[in-house]
């Protein structure tokens, strides 16, 4: 049985995605945790693919704290309004 839940790692320990920015060409940085970055080059807007447990687990603010939890939430929403 697991002690912890395999969902929560890239929330708690993000991982960091080097991405080609659609608009310049130019290397974004952006952790795996992140909805969106910002190229400094262009100043465009690049959005992460992400499917984070917060979105459909139960115990997602238990686990990974409200604190976080909350800052995902309101991302995910800001960025679901834009996508309308």
């Amino acid at each position: 049985m697991q002690k912890k839940c395999p969902g929560s790692s890239t929330v708690l320990r993000p991982k960091l995605e080097l991405r080609k920015c659609p608009q310049c060409g130019e290397e974004v940085e952006i952790f795996s945790d992140e909805m969106k970055v910002e190229c400094e080059n262009c100043g465009f807007v690049i959005y992460n693919d992400i499917q984070l447990c917060i979105q459909w687990c139960p115990y997602a603010k238990e686990c990974i704290g409200e604190e976080k939890y909350m800052k995902l939430r309101r991302e995910i929403i800001e960025a679901e309004k834009k996508n309308r």
